[in-house]
């Protein structure tokens, strides 16, 4: 098995966080725009692709804000997941466009659509990396940088 890297956007207008819904069994969830970096790709490179396949949205990605390492034998999806490592690193992306899902060239599997979740609320939603939820709000709603590596969170 291999170690996958993936590049995710976020991206913050008027305090609300752009993501894409999916649906499952146990209903709606939310996870940051963004997807796996491909060979001879910079990590910018791909969520800049992965924002346009996914949301529509054109972004200039600036800094890096958080880094998520992902070991799915380790969390509550080992079922499915038990085979994924994964290395996520997590970009403030300046919004260039407005989200348009007609406009995305590649939706996530399972995705139904592009939404603006309010970070004051965020704890409300099923959204993942679950605990990432406190460190959006820590970062943009109380002006503290926080941590940046997450460590093995779901």
């Amino acid at each position: 098995m291999k170690i996958r890297n993936s590049a995710k956007a976020i991206i913050i207008k008027d305090n609300h966080l752009l993501v894409i819904q999916k649906r499952d069994t146990d209903g709606d969830f939310y996870l940051l725009i963004g997807g796996g970096q491909e060979f001879g790709e910079t990590l910018h490179e791909a969520v800049q692709r992965e924002c346009i396949e996914e949301a529509g949205i054109e972004v200039k990605p600036g800094d890096l804000l958080f880094v998520r390492e992902y070991i799915g034998k380790f969390h509550e999806h080992a079922a499915f997941d038990s085979h994924l490592h994964q290395m996520e690193f997590m970009f403030w992306c300046e919004a260039l466009t407005e989200p348009n899902k007609e406009k995305a060239s590649q939706l996530d599997e399972g995705q139904i659509d592009v939404v603006w979740l309010p970070l004051a609320d965020i704890e409300k939603y099923r959204f993942y990396p679950q605990e990432l939820r406190a460190s959006l709000r820590q970062r943009f709603l109380n002006e503290d940088a926080g941590r940046v590596y997450l460590g093995s969170i779901n």
